[in-house]
């Protein structure tokens, strides 16, 4: 059996903990500790950023991985994967629209935005494990190209 790619495992890693943060700030806002979820929310953040970083690194470094699996099911793969880029994106962007507006204390729009961020952001982190799942622990991963061999040619 192959070994499980260390980068990938790290990174996806750091998004379940931000899922999980999220969530126990969103439980310390609704028991009323505004300093302890203030906290736990930037440390969701810094938990989602440091993803961020390895997986934009791993991409440009080493490359992306394509689907492995069987072929049969590949287009069922590529729309999920879609989704999850999706999810992704717009969960960043209200996370940080949230993370500002709390932090600017426009509270009233806050509390309007935060729920919908973190419902984004948890099926964010699920549909990542499942990418993760799909890619490195289900199925052998595919090719892996470099970015900077597929744009300079070498």
């Amino acid at each position: 059996m192959d070994s499980i790619p260390v980068l990938p495992t790290i990174s996806t890693s750091f998004i379940v903990l931000s899922g999980i943060t999220v969530a126990i700030g969103w439980g310390k806002i609704r028991q009323g500790k505004k300093d302890s979820h203030k906290k736990t929310m930037i440390l969701a953040a810094i938990f989602a950023l440091i993803f961020f970083i390895i997986y934009a690194a791993r991409t440009i470094f080493i490359g992306n991985t394509s689907f492995g699996g069987p072929d049969s099911i590949k287009i069922y793969y590529t729309v999920f994967l879609v989704f999850h880029i999706t999810l992704a994106t717009v969960g960043a962007v209200l996370g940080i629209i949230s993370l500002y507006t709390g932090y600017k204390n426009r509270f009233s729009f806050h509390r309007k935005l935060g729920p919908i961020t973190s419902i984004v952001w948890f099926f964010t982190a699920i549909t990542g494990v499942a990418v993760y799942l799909l890619l490195y622990v289900f199925y052998h991963g595919g090719e892996t190209t470099s970015l900077i061999k597929a744009i300079l040619g070498f």
